[in-house]
């Protein structure tokens, strides 16, 4: 039952404990910049990993733009020495000023800011001239997730507006389409190519007018080599560098592979068939419905129930030898964005060992700023 997961020493590891897979995650960055083009062309999003030591990777393979989703996140990437850091979340109440902060405290980095209402632009605006101040900002639109942003028919008037105001620098539009994530390459490339039209449309009527509109962050990872094919615009994609199970499943033709797994051991054989992991949702992310995870290697079995911290399996018919209490499994979760903050810290794994360990820096909520 041998996996690419295995460890050689698991007796030293404590259970759970989540484990990044360094040599995947590389040819996973290596994927990406070739899917792009280039790794001038990735603004990829931190959350999926929330590590400092992640960031620093991908620097050294030539990315230099993170988009990130909390303050946190950004001070994380801030103090890596990135020179590009954009908050793709909307700032409202006292994020302006901790944000307007964490940008003088790191003079050498290009700090973005995103908006899709007017008032909550120009209180951005008012704070930042306080500051003496220029914030570079994009105009978050939506492509049909319908989670933030500017509406498509509603954008070109709004980034008119949102142009004159003082201290905000509008430079482009921030364009994450979630929702394009048709299991179907073909489907998918046409759903992105018919809102792109519609975004370049629009692009081009603003830059008519000689408003600035040219920095254009589209997608996440189910989309991104579509706009790679479609357009010249940065790319975003997240999960893909470290790639779970949900989309390795959902998303076929995306050629990731997953490059994190959880030890976890088989704990207690509660009642005939059934078998119980130490790996509750305080252990692994309870989202989507459905399976939180694979167990690599072993499908004889199939889960039954999960609490904080136990996870009950009961074997399949055909399958009565349940794996002895003490087993070592890996399970690939199905959502890894938030399995990883669920971990103070990664094990990296190299060639078969534990090799290091990757703080999970902006798991927490606040930093300094």
């Amino acid at each position: 039952m041998e996996t690419v997961f295995d460890i050689k020493n698991p007796s030293e590891i404590s259970s759970p404990a989540l484990i990044y897979y360094k040599k995947t995650i590389v040819r996973n960055i290596e994927k990406a910049v070739e899917i792009a083009g280039g790794p001038e062309r990735l603004w990829p999003h931190v959350k999926s990993h929330k590590m400092a030591d992640m960031v620093k990777l991908q620097m050294e393979m030539g990315i230099t733009h993170f988009k990130c989703a909390t303050i946190a996140e950004a001070e994380m990437v801030a103090g890596t020495g990135a020179p590009e850091v954009l908050l793709a979340y909307p700032l409202v109440g006292p994020s302006i000023d901790r944000y307007l902060s964490l940008i003088s405290a790191f003079p050498k980095t290009h700090f973005w800011a995103i908006g899709d209402d007017l008032e909550q632009l120009r209180v951005l605006s008012e704070k930042a001239v306080q500051r003496q101040m220029t914030v570079r900002t994009l105009l978050d639109v939506n492509m049909g997730m319908n989670r933030t942003g500017v509406p498509l028919e509603q954008v070109q008037g709004l980034y008119e507006k949102a142009a004159q105001l003082p201290g905000l620098l509008l430079q482009g539009m921030h364009c994450y389409d979630g929702n394009h994530n048709h299991a179907d390459f073909r489907i998918r490339l046409q759903q992105v190519r018919e809102t792109d039209l519609t975004v370049k449309g629009v692009q081009e009527n603003l830059k008519k007018e000689g408003l600035d509109c040219g920095t254009m962050v589209m997608g996440g990872t189910p989309s991104f080599p579509c706009h790679a094919l479609l357009t010249g615009w940065f790319l975003s994609p997240g999960t893909a560098f470290i790639t779970d199970a949900g989309y390795q499943k959902n998303l076929p033709d995306l050629s990731f592979e997953p490059g994190a797994a959880i030890l976890t051991r088989v704990i207690s054989h509660p009642a005939p068939r059934l078998f119980t992991l130490d790996l509750g949702y305080k252990g692994i992310a309870a989202d989507p419905a459905g399976a939180r995870g694979v167990i690599a290697g072993f499908d004889q079995a199939h889960a039954l129930f999960q609490s904080e911290e136990h996870w009950v399996f009961e074997m399949n018919p055909g399958n009565e030898e349940r794996p002895a209490i003490g087993t070592v499994f890996y399970v690939i979760p199905t959502h890894i964005c938030p399995t990883s903050a669920l971990y103070p810290s990664a094990l990296v794994a190299e060639n078969g060992r534990i090799t290091g360990e990757w703080p999970v820096t902006a798991r927490n909520r606040r930093l300094t700023y």
